[in-house]
C-alpha cells in the first residue's frame, strides 16, 4: 500500500473521530445530570425531634431529617430542602413550591397536621389530667380533617403539579405515636384511652391525605408499617413522647427519620 492511500485512510479516520466521540460521550453526559429532588412540608419533614436543627434554626431544618438522608444516600441526587417547622398548606403554596420547576424529578411533602390543629392536640392531651378537654379537642380536630383539609390539600397538590409537571410526587403520611402500652415515662400525661384517641386522629388524618394524594395522581407513602413496634414506649422508639422542648414532642426520633421514613422514601424514588 502506497503512502498516499494510507494518508487518505488516516485522514478519514481523523475526520470520523468527532462523531465517534459524540456518540460515546453524549449519553454519558446526559446520564451524569443529577436528579433534582425538592422536599416540602412541615416539622415532620423539616426534622423536629432530631435535636439537631443545623441547616436552619428558624425552620428546624436538620441534616438528620429524611430528605437530606435520602439525598445523601442516593447517587447523583441534589436536594432543595424547603420544609419548615410549623408550616401549613398555605405556607407550602405561598413560598415553598417556588423551588419547583419543570426540571424537578422528585418531590416529597409532609403536610396537613398543622392545618387541623396538631399543637392544640399536644396542649390538650399531653400532661393533662382533663380527659374531657382531650376528647373535645380530638373531636374538633376530626371535624377539621373532614371539613377543611381536603380542599386545602387539593389546592396544594394542584400547585405542586403545575410547577413540576414531570416530577414523581410522594406524599408522606404521619405515624401513630402509641402502642399497646403507655406505662413508660415518655408517655407521661397520656392514659390508655387518650392514646387510642390520638392514634385514631393520626389514622383519620392519614386516610384523608392518602385519598387526596391518590386523586392528584401522587404516590402516598404510609409510615405506619415502618413505625409499628417503635412507638413511644418501645425499646427503640421512632417517635418521642414526653421530651424536653415542645418542638420535639410527638415528633420522630433520629432513628425514626433514619430507619422509618428514609428507607420508605428511598425505595419509592428507585
Amino acid at each position: 500500500m502506497s503512502a498516499r492511500p494510507r494518508l487518505r485512510s488516516l485522514a478519514a479516520a481523523v475526520a470520523a473521530l468527532p462523531l465517534v466521540l459524540a456518540a460515546t460521550l453524549l449519553p454519558s453526559a446526559a446520564a451524569a445530570e443529577p436528579d433534582q429532588y425538592v422536599a416540602l412540608g412541615d416539622s415532620y419533614a423539616a426534622g423536629n425531634g432530631t435535636g439537631w436543627p443545623d441547616l436552619s434554626l428558624s425552620c428546624y431544618r436538620s441534616s438528620l431529617a429524611y430528605a437530606p438522608l435520602v439525598a445523601k444516600a442516593r447517587p447523583n441526587t441534589t436536594l432543595s430542602f424547603k420544609a419548615c417547622s410549623g408550616a401549613k398548606t398555605g405556607d407550602v403554596t405561598g413560598g415553598q413550591t417556588a423551588a419547583l420547576s419543570s426540571s424537578t424529578d422528585f418531590v416529597t411533602i409532609s403536610i396537613g397536621g398543622n392545618d387541623v390543629g396538631f399543637v392544640d392536640l399536644i396542649l390538650s392531651c399531653f400532661n393533662s389530667w382533663d380527659e374531657l378537654l382531650c376528647r373535645s379537642t380530638v373531636s374538633k380536630v376530626g371535624s377539621r380533617i373532614d371539613a377543611e383539609l381536603p380542599a386545602k390539600l387539593d389546592a396544594t397538590y394542584a400547585d405542586i403539579r403545575s410547577r413540576a409537571p414531570g416530577a414523581k410526587v410522594m406524599v408522606v403520611g404521619y405515624p401513630k405515636p402509641f402502642g399497646s402500652s403507655v406505662s413508660c415515662a415518655q408517655a407521661g400525661g397520656v392514659n390508655s384511652r387518650e392514646s387510642v384517641l390520638l392514634n385514631d386522629v393520626a389514622a383519620h388524618l392519614d386516610r384523608v391525605i392518602a385519598a387526596r394524594a391518590g386523586a392528584a395522581g401522587f404516590t402516598y407513602l404510609d409510615p405506619v408499617p415502618s413505625f409499628t413496634g417503635h412507638d413511644v414506649c418501645a425499646a427503640t422508639p421512632y417517635v418521642w413522647g414526653k421530651k424536653t422542648g415542645l418542638l420535639d414532642i410527638y415528633h420522630p426520633t433520629k432513628a425514626g427519620y433514619r430507619d422509618g421514613f428514609a428507607p420508605l422514601v428511598r425505595a419509592a424514588m428507585g
